[in-house]
């Protein structure tokens, strides 16, 4: 399952890790292609999960058309293979106003599947996954982590240790066909004259960087996220397997239900630093992305001159 070529060489790509601004610079590009923004993005996808996902503003959805936000409840399940069906259907309305589709996150997974398809893979097997999700609860998420490295070591890799969702999709694929899930998953990408030219991810300086990270995680506090985490804890329907993952939400949810709990500073440290292991592992997928052009910033840069240079980019 994959994009048409010819569909693909009128998308435009902003991306890059979390916290380095790429949101802020989509609103200054939209308005002069012209463009209406898609989300590449796993957890912006649900409804009610806005101040730790860092949802655009009420503003900035009035300033250019947003897709792909709010899509689902968060006890809903959403597969790659979904949002790529979603993602083209939303692409094809786009153009047919005569406006460019301009895809803007840090997704790499979400990234690789739009430039090169998607693998759907067999489908899930109940069993399996109790068994391991029984696991995960008795021995902790990481003994299917490094059950996954003894298998398939470029997929374990590529995932977070705590992502049980994902690792037992891994497993599962590999306990039913026999291959590992990385070897399906490579998906050479179209040849050089078919490939979409303005794939750009924005790399800026590590140290300022975490800088914005952790001042980001401390302006989300500040905001109400634990608030919001505790009102969909308290959701009649428990939050799906993917939606518990989100960056932040996991954690709190997992303090919540400690017995005695951490100290809150704790839990927000514990954050921030899951954040920057979060935005390496993005730059990991961009950088490997050979469609991705590499923009590098000094975060310096304003969003609009950072918008003329994407433009420029493309016309050189």
């Amino acid at each position: 399952m994959r994009f048409e070529a010819a569909l693909l060489r009128h998308c435009w790509f902003v991306c890059g890790p979390t916290a380095c601004g790429k949101s802020a610079v989509a609103l200054e590009l939209a308005p002069r292609l012209p463009a209406e923004i898609v989300a590449l993005d796993s957890m912006t996808l649900y409804r009610g999960m806005d101040i730790g996902t860092a949802k655009p503003s009420a503003a900035d959805r009035a300033r250019v058309p947003h897709h792909l936000f709010d899509i689902l409840d968060p006890r809903e399940e959403f597969s790659v293979a979904a949002y790529l069906a979603a993602a083209e259907a939303c692409c094809r309305e786009i153009l047919s106003r005569g406006r460019a589709p301009l895809f803007v996150g840090g997704a790499g997974l979400y990234l690789r599947a739009v430039l090169r398809g998607v693998f759907e893979g067999p489908p899930a097997q109940p069993a399996l996954r109790r068994q391991w999700d029984h696991e995960a609860a008795l021995f902790g998420p990481r003994h299917l982590h490094r059950r996954l490295a003894e298998i398939d070591p470029v997929a374990a890799a590529r995932l977070h240790p705590h992502d049980v969702r994902r690792i037992v999709r891994a497993l599962e694929v590999h306990a039913v066909t026999g291959t590992p899930l990385s070897a399906w998953q490579e998906q050479a990408p179209l040849p050089p004259h078919e490939r979409p030219q303005r794939v750009f991810w924005l790399d800026p300086p590590r140290p300022w960087l975490h800088e914005r990270i952790n001042r980001r995680v401390e302006e989300m506090v500040r905001a109400g996220l634990l608030a919001e985490v505790q009102r969909l804890r308290e959701l009649a329907t428990p939050l799906s397997r993917t939606a518990r993952q989100a960056l932040g939400y996991k954690e709190i949810l997992d303090w919540l239900d400690e017995q005695p709990r951490r100290p809150w500073e704790d839990v927000v440290t514990l954050i921030q630093a899951r954040t920057r292991q979060f935005a390496k592992r993005q730059c990991t997928w961009f950088r490997h992305l050979e469609e991705c052009r590499r923009i590098p910033i000094s975060g310096r840069e304003s969003p609009a001159e950072l918008a003329d240079r994407l433009l420029d980019s493309d016309s050189a």
